[in-house]
């Protein structure tokens, strides 16, 4: 239960101006990437830049809104808010806009609205309002099964668009659950099957002589390790293991093992059959297991010589070559870190950096102050969506994650990615703003 309060006076203005600084920061760095001398103006409504400053100021007059509203409005109509957005999520896929293969916008005129940007806002709203309302602490099956369903049903029909760089942001709520009591065996459980993902494919592409089975990739000899190692396992249960555990560890061990074999024969089937030419591409060239400097791996063989020839100090504001000369392709959007590196250099980027690194230090201490159990769970879902995208983009630039296209939350063009980070933060604030308010 909240009371009426002086949100001015309790908003968190140190957020407010990170994010602003971030923002017009971001406004120039899209300036420099797709500037053109015919119109310098940096207000142009035909380039890029332009259309970035109308959705800045759009963003912040949509923060001035939020920042009218009552935080618990946010809370009541969470399930308003995801409903309305998997609905044109679903139109999306009906009467979307084809772009680059992928029916993921709305076409109005020459602007273009995305909404799975929107969906990382009110599915961390609902998700929120389900963990506060239910008092869950991720203890029954059906629990943790609802909260997963409430995250895989936006990310199902964005795979569907497709777009892989968003739905892996969804992974991002999985930290938000844990800090309410989801158990950490489930992020050990994600990170070992990154491990064998990887370990699957790099076998797939490994040619071994088999005895009587001639020559053949690496996948049943991995098959066979897994089942040793299950073996192995129940021995070791067998003898070091009160005898009361030992039913129910060893039938853990076995699920576990048939769990990995399945796993490992459903990776490689994916990236064969259901990931495009050129995500696998992306993925072999990571890897190493492939090199295309002319082909898939041109983008972060150019984004990473940009960024090695700033240096220390970066080449200066519109100076850069490679910006210059438009040599690294999607510079203004998934590459958009390049320019930061060639123009303001290394001490730029690592400022650049460390700057979303407050902001999301920011949020979660703005979300462990909170009273409110739903404000702290929506503020945990922000930090962690912003950190997904600050590792994978530049991750991803610097040749060290796939090419996936995905943001650089405030630099990299686009008006409803800028709007739907706003919103992200705008309804964190808020809540902030009226924390001590809320009556336990």
């Amino acid at each position: 239960m909240r009371n009426s309060s002086n949100f001015l006076r309790n908003m968190d203005w140190i957020t407010v101006s990170i994010y602003l600084l971030l923002a017009l920061m971001g406004w120039m760095n899209i300036y420099a990437a797709s500037y053109n001398e015919e119109f310098s103006s940096p207000f142009s409504p035909s380039m890029e830049y332009g259309k970035q400053f109308i959705w800045l100021c759009l963003s912040i007059v949509v923060a001035f809104a939020i920042m009218q509203i009552e935080g618990e409005f946010f809370e009541r109509f969470s399930v308003v808010f995801y409903a309305v957005v998997i609905v044109l999520l679903i139109l999306v896929l009906l009467v979307g806009k084809d772009v680059n293969g992928a029916k993921s916008w709305f076409g109005v005129g020459s602007f273009g609205i995305q909404p799975s940007e929107f969906s990382k806002f009110s599915t961390s709203l609902v998700l929120a309002n389900y963990i506060a309302q239910s008092k869950v602490r991720f203890k029954s099956l059906k629990t943790r099964l609802s909260a997963f369903f409430i995250i895989a049903l936006p990310a199902a029909l964005i795979m569907l668009q497709p777009d892989t760089g968003t739905v892996l942001v969804f992974a991002a709520f999985v930290f938000a659950m844990y800090r309410e009591g989801l158990s950490g065996n489930i992020l050990i459980i994600g990170f070992g099957a990154i491990i064998l993902g990887v370990v699957a494919i790099l076998m797939s592409y490994t040619n071994i002589e088999y005895p009587f089975l001639g020559a053949s990739n690496g996948l049943p000899l991995l098959v066979v390790i897994l089942f040793v190692i299950g073996i192995l396992s129940i021995f070791v249960v067998k003898s070091m293991i009160l005898p009361r555990h030992r039913r129910r560890i060893m039938l853990w061990v076995i699920l576990s093992t048939v769990a990995s074999v399945a796993y490992v024969s459903s990776v490689t089937l994916a990236v064969d059959n259901v990931l495009k030419p050129h995500h696998k591409k992306r993925i072999e060239i990571l890897l190493g297991l492939d090199d295309d400097p002319q082909g898939a791996g041109y983008n972060v063989k150019q984004s990473k010589t940009a960024i090695g020839s700033g240096g220390w100090s970066g080449k200066g504001f519109l100076k850069g070559p490679f910006t210059k000369y438009g040599f690294v392709p999607e510079q203004s959007t998934d590459f958009i870190f390049c320019t930061v590196g060639e123009e303001w250099g290394f001490i730029g980027s690592a400022g650049i950096v460390l700057l979303f690194a407050v902001l999301i230090i920011r949020i979660l201490i703005l979300a462990e102050r909170q009273r409110s159990q739903f404000a702290r769970i929506y503020g945990y879902c922000v930090a962690s969506i912003f950190f997904f995208h600050l590792f994978i983009n530049i991750g991803m630039v610097i040749g060290l994650a796939p090419v996936i296209g995905i943001p650089l939350p405030f630099f990299s063009y686009g008006g409803s990615a800028i709007l739907g980070f706003t919103i992200l933060i705008f309804i964190m604030l808020r809540l902030d703003a009226e924390r001590l308010s809320v009556l336990r």
